[in-house]
């Protein structure tokens, strides 16, 4: 038996009225109520180029932790920070951390470099060829970055890695994207680059616009060196008698469990010495409209901690693949546009600002649930605020 298809209309699709029809087309398929998921706030005309066959909307619950106090080039203040999420417990443990944060003067937050990638790779008859090729494109890089520079008025590309392997040559070219995140606008560029250079570099060789050492939507330990969207440090002083007082625990015990964590960190072969970045991230991007997939490279991680003479807690995390956006993609969504606004990060020349906010939320998360641990609360925290059984 054959399923009929899904409702669409060439000419109108984002209306109320296909959004309507995909809805009882499912009711009367699946035999479903759908009071909550048809219900939504924004125009289904603003979902065009973000979603197909819409037909409502999933309301995921926002919390407001904070404030949060960013010392940082791009974000400076206090902050309020928006966390969707359905995870109990999750926003009052970041307040927590915040409030810790703040009252040690605040995060330093360090942005080292951020570009976005396309990796293609050329295709030869042999090795040599493949290596005398890395040399010819070294040398004519200005015309490469003039022939992918063409392709975007925001978009450039800043450099290109070169990785030889068999009979091929792999690249991987770097690209800045002003204020979107930059995968498709890298993909375009990257698609004139190589057509340039399969034009005039004269050798006999073909291409394959991504050989996947851009790593998409997945950790590489290649974005941990080289790094992916941005690399950015967050880093804080917490003398021993604000973590005794706000936190109940001592700055050695914290250090100390810092290192098992670290070890089991390389036993298990994690891509995160840290607790649970992906809790601050996931529930940042879904407030904000990012692209939640890119929670799988971002999360990556690199905590130091070093307990000092007095017994201060020097305490960093280094996110070396943080892929984030105020302009374009989801972020001008309704609600996510919204919570972009709350943090004075939506449009052009926010990024690395909500960069640097979302680097510090890490750490507040990180320091909370590292203290809840160490302090043995963490089990009854979870108990008192976070179990919903419908």
């Amino acid at each position: 038996m054959t399923s009929p298809s899904i409702p669409r209309d060439k000419k109108a699709d984002y209306t109320a009225e296909m959004m309507e029809k995909r809805r009882a087309f499912l009711e009367a398929q699946r035999s479903v109520f759908l009071p909550h998921t048809g219900q939504s706030s924004f125009d289904p005309a603003s979902l065009a180029g973000n979603i197909e066959n819409a037909f409502g909307a999933t309301q995921v619950p926002i919390g407001l932790a904070g404030p949060l106090k960013v010392n940082g080039e791009y974000a400076t203040g206090n902050f309020y920070v928006p966390l969707a999420t359905t995870e109990g417990t999750l926003v009052a443990s970041y307040s927590r951390g915040m409030g810790v944060l703040r009252a040690a003067g605040g995060v330093t937050t360090t942005v080292i470099e951020r570009y976005m990638q396309r990796a293609p790779v050329f295709h030869f008859e042999n090795a040599r060829q493949a290596r005398d090729f890395g040399k010819w494109l070294s040398d004519n890089l200005e015309e490469v970055k003039k022939a992918a520079d063409s392709t975007s008025s925001i978009g450039k590309l800043s450099h290109i890695e070169q990785y030889g392997v068999s009979k091929m040559r792999y690249l991987r070219m770097n690209f800045t994207t002003g204020d979107a995140a930059g995968q498709n606008m890298s993909g375009k560029a990257a698609q004139a680059a190589c057509q340039w250079i399969l034009k005039h570099c004269g050798f006999k060789t073909r291409y394959t616009l991504s050989g996947a050492i851009d790593t998409d939507k997945k950790h590489s330990y290649l974005n941990t060196l080289h790094s992916r969207g941005a690399r950015v440090v967050a880093e804080v002083n917490l003398p021993a008698e604000l973590v005794r007082e706000k936190l109940r625990v001592e700055t050695k015990d914290i250090y100390r469990a810092r290192q098992v964590s670290t070890l089991g960190g390389m036993l298990a072969g994690t891509s995160n010495n840290g607790l649970h970045a992906a809790n601050a991230l996931a529930a940042l991007f879904i407030a904000t409209g990012q692209d939640a997939a890119n929670v799988a490279e971002s999360q990556a991680g690199l905590t130091y901690v070093e307990l000092n003479e007095d017994d201060s807690l020097y305490w960093s995390i280094t996110l070396p693949s943080l892929i984030v956006a105020t302009y374009g993609g989801g972020t001008g969504l309704a609600t996510q546009r919204e919570c972009l606004e709350v943090l004075d990060c939506y449009g052009a020349g926010k990024a690395l600002k909500f960069v640097e906010i979302c680097a510090a939320t890490v750490l507040a998360g990180e320091l909370s649930l590292a203290s809840a641990v160490v302090g043995g609360d963490w089990v009854e925290s979870h108990d008192s605020l976070g179990r919903n059984r419908p």
